[in-house]
């Protein structure tokens, strides 16, 4: 799925400045997105950079053009050419693998409580 800019935008430019694949401009009335140069920040980002940006929420999936993570790769590395080719795929460059990101982010905060913990529990009192 390409991204799209809703009519609610506000003309700031603070997602066509944080596109990677240089996706969005300045349309007649609101800034656009080309449903051709959008891989939703895969190959990237952990996340959709123009609508982690969007002061006003307008940058959303368009429901007309769903693609998957591996469409959506493949135009990555090919809008970025040699540099395209060192992308890689993890739960840091997909917002489809992100699940696996908070996951481990989770694990790592309960085995710190953890080792607190057991820690605290060997301190004489």
């Amino acid at each position: 799925m390409a991204n799209m800019i809703t009519e609610a935008c506000v003309n700031c430019g603070a997602c066509e400045r944080m596109c990677p694949s240089g996706g969005i401009s300045q349309g007649e009335e609101t800034f656009v997105i080309d449903p051709g140069a959008c891989s939703e920040c895969v190959g990237f980002h952990h996340t959709q950079q123009c609508a982690r940006v969007c002061p006003v929420d307008c940058c959303v999936i368009d429901p007309n053009n769903v693609e998957s993570e591996a469409v959506l790769f493949e135009r990555a590395q090919k809008l970025h050419g040699e540099y395209g080719r060192t992308l890689e795929l993890g739960p840091e460059t997909s917002h489809y693998r992100s699940h696996l990101r908070s996951l481990g982010s989770k694990f790592r905060k309960m085995g710190r409580a953890l080792q607190d913990m057991l820690q605290g529990s060997s301190r004489p009192d």
